[in-house]
């Protein structure tokens, strides 16, 4: 589907602005896979104009880019997708009016299909509880799993944030860890009693086990990632997919249970025990309080009650 129009219709001149954009956007914070994103909906839209005759970006106006739209809804694009590409389609635009290619936007009242409001899903703190017991903590790779997913519930961290987490950067005595989310903002969050309990046991007994034969000994020491394989290497969000399909199985709670729901639960859980919707803004490190409202699903009554 991707492949509407040949590659070779975009003309270099418009790569070259589209890969200003996204360096642009590289240095602006945004993530890697974020890019690859955008690089994909952008080069489709250029080889669209291209296919109707219209050079870009001086020849593209509104009505183009309505056809545009159109054609995704034609091709059984899924709603969230086109809204996405058009999103890509008018950030490139922002950029190009920003850098004098054009006298005026024509994406500026580009709209997107309405999208219907998905509420997160969210385990029951006795679901919860049930996961975190599936796992069996008397082996080191337990004790490793067990330290995760007390994280992601207890800090509401990202599975991005769990595995790119290093021994530098948790702070036992201060029982607090510094992480570094989305457009590589750093926030502190604090460790909860639990977690810090079940991160202690595996850095006292499971980690020292999984670090590379020429490395025990050194189990302790203050730089290098603090979740490891069974091989002794850094995990990756796959392994903690994979983790959490297992124990998900284990406990026989909702089967559409993601390594995401954890983040869901925590924001959930702290707002119906009456917590400040700004504290948990920023302990999830949120730009915009609209979306920590979006992570959760609490009545509306509540949430005014908390503003």
């Amino acid at each position: 589907m991707e492949a509407d129009y040949r590659p070779g219709d975009v003309r270099e001149a418009d790569l070259k602005i589209l890969e200003d954009y996204l360096e642009s956007l590289r240095q602006a914070g945004c993530s890697e896979k974020t890019i690859i994103a955008y690089r994909r909906d952008c080069r489709h839209f250029l080889r669209f104009a291209a296919g109707v005759g219209k050079d870009f970006p001086g020849e593209v106006d509104y009505r183009t880019l309505r056809q545009y739209a159109a054609h995704l809804s034609s091709q059984d694009y899924m709603k969230s997708s086109i809204s996405r590409k058009l999103s890509s389609v008018r950030g490139l635009f922002r950029f190009c009016r920003l850098e004098g290619l054009i006298e005026s936007n024509p994406a500026e009242t580009l709209s997107s299909p309405k999208l219907p409001k998905k509420l997160p899903a969210v385990l029951r703190p006795a679901e919860v509880e049930a996961f975190l017991e599936a796992i069996d903590t008397s082996k080191p790779l337990g004790m490793r799993d067990r330290a995760i997913f007390e994280l992601m519930y207890g800090c509401g961290l990202r599975s991005e944030e769990v595995v790119s987490l290093t021994l530098e950067r948790i702070d036992l005595e201060g029982e607090e860890l510094t992480v570094t989310g989305k457009g590589k903002r750093t926030r502190v969050v604090p460790i909860g009693e639990i977690a810090l309990r079940a991160l202690w046991v595996y850095l006292s007994k499971g980690r020292p086990e999984l670090v590379p034969e020429g490395s025990r000994g050194d189990g302790l020491r203050k730089r290098g990632a603090l979740f490891l394989s069974a091989r002794g290497n850094p995990l990756g969000t796959s392994d903690i997919r994979r983790r959490t399909t297992k124990y998900v199985r284990k406990a026989a709670v909702n089967t559409r249970t993601s390594s995401h729901v954890f983040r869901h639960c925590f924001a959930t859980h702290l707002l119906e025990g009456g917590a400040d919707l700004r504290a948990v803004q920023e302990l999830l490190g949120h730009a915009a309080i609209s979306t920590t409202q979006r992570y959760t699903h609490v009545s509306g009554a509540h949430l005014r009650r908390v503003y």
